[in-house]
């Protein structure tokens, strides 16, 4: 029988900006742990972080599976879910969140060594992942190094249709008259997830709600995390991908890299190539689906249960 998760929280630092006097201050970042082992202090740990509106609960379906074999985290980042948001919103960018990150695991590896750990990362998830996984400067700052990779629909190269229409929602619509309302309103704006079930669709909808009363509900992120990608420029935007392709050829884990076949998020094109640069990753392609897979249907499970759990 399935173990529920535990709910638990890191503290971590935010740099302070020196020009205008601001001192270093603190942020806590929540983080659910599956553990269905039987041990405590299993070894092998597998980290799974969400996209960027999403939140940890969104990994609940591959969760339950993989906490059979090992010790499963799935953060809350910062501004989302049950952790802080941050007082200053150009925080809300992968640096910042690979830093969480760092804290997070050294926190879980002084609870119980890490022997071996791997990262499953869907979209906003998977530039963490590369940020972590892809920087020499980070590797003695981890617990161990990321034995394997997997980036659910993204890559180096982010088409920027994609970027638009992401862009045209988030922060946008907060507060619906009713659970129901906001279910179906965000189903609207994920059909690129693929079909599920009424069933399905409700138990990944429900942890992205919080009450406001008289039966209202509101998203559970923090707006201003719209706010660097509206503050982007096309030249940051051509720097930044060429930052990622940098990282991701300094990758030594062993790479599986996931792919609506309807993706407007990650082209073909940048799958084979992350399939011909850096660790050469494998791909599998999800028809029927575009960004992104949600990893709850059994398709999509097994093959994450395979390249993680497998021989």
């Amino acid at each position: 029988m399935y173990q529920d998760p535990r709910l638990q929280y890191v503290t971590c630092a935010v740099a302070g900006n020196t020009d205008t006097g601001r001192q270093s201050a603190t942020h806590r970042m929540a983080y659910w742990e599956w553990n269905d082992t039987g041990d405590l202090n299993h070894p092998h740990v597998i980290i799974c972080a969400h996209g960027l509106t999403r939140q940890g609960r969104d990994f609940d379906v591959l969760a339950r599976q993989l906490a059979l074999q090992a010790r499963v985290i799935c953060p809350d980042v910062v501004g989302r879910g049950y952790s802080d948001w941050l007082e200053d919103p150009a925080g809300y960018q992968v640096p910042l969140y690979v830093a969480d990150m760092l804290a997070m695991l050294q926190q879980v590896h002084r609870a119980a060594p890490i022997g071996k750990l791997d990262w499953v990362g869907t979209s906003m998830g998977g530039l963490i992942g590369i940020g972590l996984a892809g920087e020499p400067s980070i590797r003695p700052l981890m617990p161990a190094p990321i034995r394997r990779l997997v980036l659910n629909d993204v890559g180096p190269t982010i088409e920027p249709s994609a970027l638009a229409r992401i862009g045209s929602y988030v922060g946008q619509h907060m507060l619906y008259a009713s659970e129901q309302e906001a279910v179906a309103a965000m189903g609207q704006l994920s059909k690129g997830f693929g079909p599920h079930s009424d069933e399905e669709w409700l138990a990944l909808s429900r942890p992205m709600l919080r009450p406001e009363g008289a039966g209202a509900v509101r998203l559970h992120y923090d707006p201003a995390i719209a706010q660097p990608m509206q503050a982007m420029t096309p030249e940051m935007a051509a720097a930044g991908e060429q930052l990622l392709w940098r990282l991701y050829e300094q990758i030594d884990a062993v790479t599986l890299v996931l792919r609506g076949a309807d993706s407007d998020l990650l082209s073909a094109q940048t799958a084979q190539s992350m399939a011909q640069r850096g660790p050469r990753a494998r791909v599998v392609e999800f028809a029927g689906v575009g960004h992104a897979p949600t990893l709850v249907s059994f398709d999509q499970t097994a093959a994450v249960l395979a390249f993680l759990c497998g021989a």
